[in-house]
């Protein structure tokens, strides 16, 4: 019972925050707090999951301070409610938001403020009870996800229609047959719910799904980044006030996150220790065995994988966590696409009028990241080959 009121008290909060009544006082204590201190620190604000990793390295290794800006030390919230608004009154000027919390943001309470970079590709899955083998068999039952305006919510309604299944919000009494009934859960609640079978499935962020594994109280049926290649997750969200007012500043703090990103390619079981409770640095509650299984896997988990099809496509080569921090317009426009067609028990009305090729634009400020990718030696250093456009693939077929 506590779960689901702390659930349904943080969609509240959300809803509240993110309209334009709701976010105007917020707005003005933090416009007021920014006249008064107008070279604040970089103050970090995250969720504590993987999504969270390149912000928390540049701080541990000290790419802020490298970049000429001086950071405090990142501060952990519990739910997306308590970061978003955070943000919003200015405690916190530097956070990653799931990429369609973003839209709202943007487009719904008309917050000013702009993604500057990807945090992070991949990195989520669809984790289920043992006894679930493939996605028809989630007819009937109750999959949870972190919030609904998530890529996860995204890419989960897709795959189920595809397959013949109608998702629904949290019904009470009977689930159909043919109904997936989807509830908005902490991801810190979802293990726990798989355990004792109250739910069959969720859909969230690493490392929820390796510690199920680990556990052996669940089993991942499909990784995202096998469903949309490459897809953003957690984006860097910043305010304009500080983009257009402190764009050295600006370049700095995009530059140590740029270069945290590619340190983690480049030392993926170092990072995962850091990240570790084990560490005692006291970034993340997460052991090292579900950090490194996510950030540095065996090359036995890609064959496992294969042969149980939570992977199908081994030619797009997924890391199940990657880092690449180019914000795609071809992205945004897909996922404001997406999003018309997807249900949210929340705000959507903004989406009606909504032209993705305008979000796309209006929503990313990418004079920074672009700069900082070139310094490190572009795209190609994070594996991409080619310009800064591409074509999204997603592959929905139906299993």
């Amino acid at each position: 019972m506590c779960t689901e009121y702390t659930t349904r008290r943080d969609l509240l909060k959300l809803a509240s925050l993110f309209t334009v009544a709701g976010a105007a006082p917020l707005l003005s204590a933090a416009n007021a707090v920014a006249q008064s201190n107008p070279d604040q620190p970089v103050k970090i604000g995250y969720l504590p999951i993987t999504d969270a990793a390149p912000l928390l390295i540049a701080h541990h290794n000290g790419y802020f301070q490298d970049a000429g800006v001086k950071v405090e030390k990142p501060t952990l919230f519990r739910s997306w409610a308590q970061l978003a608004e955070s943000f919003i009154a200015g405690q916190t000027n530097v956070v990653h938001l799931l990429s369609p919390m973003t839209v709202w943001a943007r487009f719904g309470s008309k917050v000013p403020a702009k993604v500057v970079a990807w945090n992070h590709i991949n990195g989520s899955a669809l984790t289920v009870a043992p006894k679930i083998n493939q996605l028809k068999d989630l007819g009937g039952t109750t999959v949870a996800i972190p919030f609904w305006y998530s890529i996860h919510n995204i890419v989960l309604q897709d795959m189920l229609r595809a397959e013949g299944l109608k998702p629904v919000a949290r019904r009470v009494g009977k689930v159909e047959a043919d109904e997936v009934s989807l509830v908005v859960m902490p991801p810190s609640d979802m293990l726990p719910a798989l355990s004792a079978g109250s739910i069959s499935g969720y859909i969230v962020a690493e490392p929820f799904n390796a510690a199920a594994e680990l556990m052996g109280v669940g089993k991942v049926l499909r990784f995202t980044g096998d469903v949309w290649r490459n897809h953003a997750c957690c984006t860097v969200f910043m305010h304009e006030r500080d983009l257009n007012g402190r764009p050295q500043w600006s370049q700095g703090v995009v530059d140590a996150i740029v270069r945290a990103q590619l340190w983690i390619l480049e030392n993926r079981a170092e990072a995962a220790k850091i990240l570790a409770r084990e560490s005692g640095k006291q970034y993340t509650p997460h052991g090292l065995a579900a950090l490194t299984k996510v950030l540095a896997p065996p090359a036995s988990d890609t064959q496992s994988y294969l042969a149980s099809r939570a992977i199908r496509h081994s030619d797009w080569k997924e890391e199940r966590i990657g880092f690449q921090p180019y914000p795609y317009p071809s992205y945004t426009e897909e996922l404001v696409t997406r999003l018309k067609n997807t249900a949210v028990e929340a705000e959507r009305g903004f989406l009606t009028d909504l032209d993705p090729v305008f979000a796309a634009k209006d929503l990313v400020d990418d004079r920074f990241v672009k700069k900082s990718i070139e310094a490190v030696g572009g795209l190609k250093k994070f594996g991409v080959e080619g310009s800064y456009s591409r074509q999204e693939t997603i592959d929905l077929t139906k299993a």
